[in-house]
């Protein structure tokens, strides 16, 4: 439980889509919530968007109506299909899980790279 592995990133053209996918090496519902964070040079990490156990969503409101996170419960896997990205969306993204036991304990991925530029 808590490993967390990140794919999918990459170099995009303004407008274009990207898809990132995080995996866990144990169950989605050993979780109370899993999602996306990111941080650009010089910011700090913001929500972009979090699935909870129950399925519901949340975003921030820099990508709403753009990105949309979702989870294959038989692949203990979560993705972020982003859409119409710009370049005010590069940054490292990491992939967040919060355990269902204990809401104070955060895992985190590596980080993948998603830029945004022509």
């Amino acid at each position: 439980q808590g490993q967390l592995v990140e794919s999918g990133g990459g170099l995009v053209q303004p407008g274009g889509s990207l898809t990132v996918s995080c995996a866990t090496s144990g169950s989605i519902f050993s979780f109370s919530s899993m999602g996306w964070y990111r941080q650009a040079p010089g910011n700090e990490r913001e929500l972009v968007a979090l699935i909870t156990v129950s399925g519901r969503t949340r975003y921030g409101d820099s990508v709403q109506g753009r990105f949309s996170i979702s989870r294959d419960v038989a692949k203990n896997t979560i993705y972020l299909q982003m859409n119409n990205l710009k370049p005010t969306d590069t940054a490292v993204y990491y992939c967040n899980a919060v355990d269902y036991q204990d809401y104070s304990l955060n895992f985190w991925g590596q980080g993948t790279q998603v830029t945004v530029s022509s």
